[in-house]
């Protein structure tokens, strides 16, 4: 193998398939960087088992070939040569030689038959879906996965695919977050587990543009994504997702119109009286057209009110106050509607369309 390759487009390469070297495993061919060139194209191939990735990018090609390169020591060492071009050449003995500019390098590489190449995907059931969509529904919901791995699909989110909608969910015990959007055409009717995990590195890999599009392919076991010049191939997770429907109501007592930049930034200012250690609420008070914050904690106590619209009933109620800002955090919207039943019940936050929800369960607390 020999080619030679702008510093940059390789160093590129390999961020994005680093996202599938977990540094966890107990087989050092995992640890590994796969360098495949064939068919007048340069491949950088990582999979960890649970995710895999393949992207191309471009180089003067002078010999085909392949070899595995422990990927942080490879990533490390074009991340600091001096140069804008790199040659990269393996002979037979699997001895890879780096050179560029002044500095060269010779480090052992190894040859690819034991490293697990992502498997053929038969590509029928598919999605297109723009970038900029896939990256903001993921923004949206990911935060409310659980890290319990007892509960796999918790784990994961579920996208669900019916006609012409993609409707994405995810929770943890304590709260649900679910995105609705239309997409240009309908398709066939797709409900899959995706690990939190996946989303996450696909998210930091997308470029986020409305015009570059996404295709994504289900298979009984994986979900295949294809953008740009990189394909990410995650297994799915097995199991039935919790009926997320059965919990969601649109009866109410209690209706609010409000500020969410004033209601994030009330809740902010609560949680500086919280250590570390500490779990406390935040206790809101509704009563005609005004919303209390009040906190109290060790190191001391905060009360703030701000305006608000209201239909229905006064109510006091406690909430964790980080669960409250996740999902407010991710919401685009200036003004917001939360409806509340009593203060044992979920409150929901939700537009008009519908194409968010987010459901927060209340907690106890002693005034």
């Amino acid at each position: 193998m020999n080619i030679i390759c702008e510093k940059s487009k390789l160093l590129e390469g390999i961020n994005i398939a680093l996202k599938a070297i977990s540094g966890k495993s107990t087989m050092a061919i995992l640890d590994c960087l796969v360098l495949e060139v064939k068919n007048d194209t340069i491949k950088i191939i990582a999979n960890d088992l649970e995710i895999g990735i393949e992207t191309i990018i471009d180089g003067d090609i002078k010999e085909e070939g392949s070899a595995a390169i422990n990927a942080k020591v490879f990533y490390e060492i074009i991340r600091k040569l001096p140069s804008e071009t790199v040659s990269i050449s393996v002979d037979g003995n699997y001895v890879m030689n780096i050179n560029g500019g002044k500095a060269k390098f010779n480090i052992s590489a190894k040859p690819t038959e034991e490293f697990p190449f992502l498997p053929a995907i038969v590509k029928d059931s598919n999605i297109v879906i723009s970038q900029f969509t896939l990256k903001e529904i993921i923004r949206q919901t990911v935060f409310s996965i659980s890290d319990n791995e007892n509960t796999k699909v918790m784990t994961g989110e579920l996208f669900e695919v019916k006609d012409n909608k993609l409707r994405v969910i995810s929770l943890d015990g304590h709260r649900i977050s679910i995105r609705k959007v239309d997409l240009k055409e309908s398709y066939e009717d797709v409900s899959v587990i995706i690990p939190g995990k996946t989303l996450i590195e696909i998210s930091k890999i997308l470029n986020g543009g409305i015009d570059d599009e996404v295709c994504i392919f289900f298979t009984d076991k994986h979900a295949l994504f294809e953008f740009d010049k990189t394909i990410v191939l995650s297994r799915l997770i097995e199991g039935e997702y919790y009926k997320v429907d059965k919990m969601l109501s649109s009866d109410y007592e209690t209706k609010l119109t409000v500020s969410k930049k004033e209601m994030l930034d009330c809740i902010d200012r609560s949680t500086l009286l919280i250590k570390e250690s500490e779990k406390k609420p935040v206790i809101i008070d509704i009563k005609d057209n005004s919303m209390g914050f009040a906190m109290h904690s060790s190191i001391g106590t905060m009360d703030e009110d701000i305006e608000i619209s209201k239909e229905g009933k006064d109510i006091l109620i406690g909430f964790n106050p980080r669960f409250l800002m996740d999902a407010l955090r991710v919401i685009d919207d200036e003004k917001i509607t939360i409806y509340m039943i009593n203060p044992k019940a979920p409150c929901f936050i939700r537009n008009m369309e519908e194409s968010y929800i987010y459901l927060i369960l209340p907690v106890n607390f002693n005034i």
